[in-house]
């Protein structure tokens, strides 16, 4: 061969790196850029050149990576079960080349090993500078965030990472799966029913099926049906740090609304911790494209939409924990409100922001429980996809959350099935939704239709629809359900300490002080309750956990970042006798009201 020999979809490489250049894993999936002479230029003002000789580790699966590599010359490896009779290569990065995924940003452990295989020189630069140039630089931070994400969908779908080995009908198994998929972990269910695998590893491990469900760890580490939590320190998922759990914001839960106050919180100033249940992102995290939110013309994924603001809470210096489940909120002496935790844990703040989301609801029909998390789901994300690219699948629901993964589906499954009790679909579905729906080749549209009965055993096989105008029946064969129907609040928590409406949303502004058990409260502190607190001062609602929420991802940010205004203006008037607004932020200013410049009047 002659000529140019870089690979195609790529940039040239330089001469004296062609050679090397010519083995890399073609970058078709933009998942393996080639930086500039001036990215790398900028990147080497805050890092160190280092050789490598041949068969050099520089990153270890399984451990804890503490510094971004740049391939100067040379080239590396990206291989998984390193060492093993199992090895095998991922892909191969030359010269221009960076070596890391989304695990790299947040101090996960690695899901692979990089190994050098020829020698070279590498530049390397700390996470804690890399932190800094993502968030500072935006020619950087868009390069390496957007392939560190793409690297992770794609590793996802490798297979990488640990091992999940379980019963379908096991609830323990479904909970560690939808954890792993929620959080986007790289990982392998190896299903205890179907597959041969599962005996072998089994009976290497020496484990009986009633031990079950495993998570294993490069054949070296194994877990005995772990918690939530365990699981997550496996992965080295963020938790908060063992000092001092005082502070004067703390934001429970994490979807666009929490993450948003998170961002305004720790920007202004105020020392904020955010706690998670489940997963960042909340429902929005899961959304393959959203494309009204304001500033992405052309869309953005609810994983990237997560991710980026998840870095920039970090970079103001906001405290991240999950798994962490919220268990009851009460207030103490020093005006301070104490939030308890499933794990025994407690943390204390001035004020709180209450961002749970909601939950979609399950649907009630027979034969559906045995199916949940193996044939019949509740978000639909490239796990779920990657089972859908030969069979049938239907979806439940007739709103944006609904149209988006249909779409998202269409592009995986033969056949989508969207089936719809109303009589059409713009009473909840955006506009420009609705017409991709209608046009898709793909879907149809089943208007008046209701899931009466799931058919199947081990696997979905059909469905048993009715037509709720004239009562007939029919049957779809459908290998895969997708339910997005209505939502739950997670305040169960919350009933008897705050005032819910009748379907449990957080009640706010003048329907909160209306149904306040003690309404002196208000009039002790000279003010009215403001227009996204709840019926306790300075415990706030926004996003879809508040009463009469716009449910939109737009709406859920403009309300996290609202409530941080709200915030300050309680702490001005619950401000420490003696001190000047909130004392305990170094550097503000008084924010009493009577020295704040005059507002809207909803803003009251």
């Amino acid at each position: 061969m002659s000529g140019d020999r870089s690979v195609p979809g790529e940039e040239p490489v330089p001469k004296e790196a062609d050679e090397a250049a010519f083995w890399e894993t073609p970058d078709i999936y933009g998942a393996y850029p080639r930086l500039t002479e001036d990215q790398t230029a900028r990147l080497e003002e805050h890092g160190q050149r280092r050789s490598m000789a041949p068969n050099d580790v520089l990153i270890r699966e399984g451990k804890r990576c503490e510094t971004f590599f740049v391939v100067l010359s040379g080239t590396v490896a990206v291989v998984e079960d390193h060492g093993t009779p199992e090895e095998h290569v991922l892909r191969v990065h030359g010269p221009g080349r960076f070596i890391g995924e989304l695990g790299l940003l947040y101090g996960q452990v690695a899901f692979y090993t990089a190994v050098a295989r020829e020698p070279g020189e590498v530049l390397a630069v700390s996470l804690d500078q890399l932190r800094h140039l993502v968030s500072q630089d935006p020619t950087i931070g868009d390069v390496v965030l957007r392939a560190c994400l793409c690297r992770r969908a794609l590793l996802v779908g490798q297979g990488a990472g640990f091992r999940i080995i379980g019963s379908r009908y096991s609830p323990d198994t479904r909970r560690l799966r939808e954890f792993a998929v929620r959080n986007r972990l790289p990982h392998r269910w190896i299903d205890l029913e179907t597959d041969e695998e599962a005996e072998e590893l089994l009976r290497r491990f020496g484990v009986g099926p009633a031990e079950t469900p495993l998570v294993i760890w490069r054949d070296t580490t194994l877990l005995r049906n772990p918690s939530n939590a365990e699981l997550a320190r496996l992965i080295g998922l963020p938790s908060l740090p063992a000092g001092n759990r005082h502070g004067d914001v703390l934001i429970v839960g994490s979807g666009p609304a929490g993450l948003a106050a998170a961002v305004y919180a720790a920007s202004e100033g105020l020392s904020t911790t955010v706690a998670e249940a489940m997963a960042t992102g909340g429902q929005a995290g899961t959304s393959s494209r959203i494309e009204n939110l304001l500033g992405f013309p052309s869309g953005i994924s609810g994983a990237e939409l997560t991710e980026r603001a998840v870095l920039q809470a970090e970079k103001f210096g906001a405290g991240i924990s999950l798994p962490l489940e919220a268990t009851g909120l009460h207030p103490k002496d020093d005006d301070h409100y104490v939030v308890a935790f499933a794990d025994g844990s407690e943390i204390a703040a001035r004020a709180v922001v209450l961002a749970m989301g909601a939950r979609y609801r399950r649907l009630q029909v027979p034969g559906i429980e045995r199916l949940e998390g193996t044939s019949v789901h509740y978000s639909a994300t490239v796990y779920e996809a990657q089972q859908c690219r030969t069979d049938p699948v239907a979806v439940v629901g007739g709103g944006n959350s609904a149209g988006q993964a249909v779409l998202f589906l269409a592009g995986y499954a033969p056949k989508v099935h969207l089936l719809v009790r109303g009589a059409g679909l713009e009473a909840n579905m955006s506009r420009y939704l609705v017409d991709q729906v209608e046009r898709h080749p793909r879907v149809e549209v089943m208007l008046h239709t209701e899931v009466t009965e799931v058919i199947g055993q081990e696997a979905l096989e059909e469905l048993d629809v009715v037509d709720n105008r004239t009562g007939g029946h029919r049957r779809l064969a459908v290998r895969s359900l997708f339910v997005f129907t209505g939502a739950e609040p997670h305040t169960e928590w919350l009933a008897g300490t705050i005032a819910l409406d009748s379907r449990g949303f957080v009640l706010t502004g003048p329907e909160a002080q209306e149904a306040c058990v003690s309404p002196e409260v208000w009039h002790g502190r000279g003010r009215s309750c403001m227009t996204l607190e709840a019926s306790l001062p300075g415990v706030f609602a926004v996003g879809d956990v508040r009463s009469g929420s716009v449910k939109r991802v737009a709406s859920a940010a403009g309300e996290g970042a609202m409530a941080i205004h709200f915030v300050h203006r309680h702490l001005g008037h619950s401000a420490v006798p003696g001190t000047t607004g909130t004392s305990a932020v170094a550097g503000h200013s008084d924010v009493s009201p009577r020295l704040r410049h005059k507002e809207s009047a909803w803003l009251a």
